[in-house]
């Protein structure tokens, strides 16, 4: 899905290594608000537990449970399989486990980006060892064409070409996860 680039403006200090709008505000913020809309009415009776991917997905979860009109419970995971660069190293790397017990508990991942799929099949084995009642996944984006693992998504925001992103909590460096929008990045990292 690509966005006029006319419709906003990338500040300065980023525009050098922005590419073209892959995802507006805009859109992002509608397919927020219906992805919040699908969670409440598939866990009406059981809102789940979600938990946020460090650090890339604290932008999107953090709009996602105001679009849920459930009392849903967060808790966060820190994991790392890219470091400094902008192509997964394919192994992966627990930096924060989570504080919430999960079992018997419905459990949704939330997720910025799933590419390779090596981390979400990682995480999925490792949480799903703790016996939660369903394990679900929500993922802002999702790359065509680069899985390297299967996948069963139940929330998808946008599928995507195999670019690296930035914007919306997606970083290099720890720079641009403030950009209201995704973007293409064509800087070096």
């Amino acid at each position: 899905m690509t966005a006029d680039n006319s419709a906003h403006v990338v500040p300065s200090w980023a525009a050098h290594e922005i590419g073209e709008t892959i995802i507006s505000p805009d859109q992002v913020s509608s397919r927020v608000r219906e992805l919040g809309a699908d969670i409440t009415r598939d866990y009406a009776d059981n809102p789940p537990l979600l938990v946020g991917v460090l650090k890339g997905a604290m932008v999107f979860m953090s709009d996602l449970i105001r679009a849920i009109e459930l009392p849903v419970d967060v808790d966060f995971m820190a994991v790392s399989s890219y470091g400094a660069s902008t192509k997964s190293s394919g192994v992966v790397r627990i930096v924060k486990d989570l504080d919430a017990e999960l079992s018997n508990r419905h459990v949704l991942i939330v997720e910025d980006v799933v590419d390779t799929g090596l981390t979400l099949n990682y995480l999925r084995k490792y949480l799903g060892a703790r016996k939660p009642l369903s394990l679900e996944v929500c993922a802002l984006l999702f790359k065509e064409e680069i899985q390297r693992v299967e996948q069963d998504i139940r929330y998808i925001g946008f599928s995507i070409p195999a670019d690296f992103v930035v914007g919306y909590g997606l970083d290099v460096n720890e720079r641009y996860r403030n950009l209201g929008g995704v973007y293409k990045f064509t800087g070096e990292a």
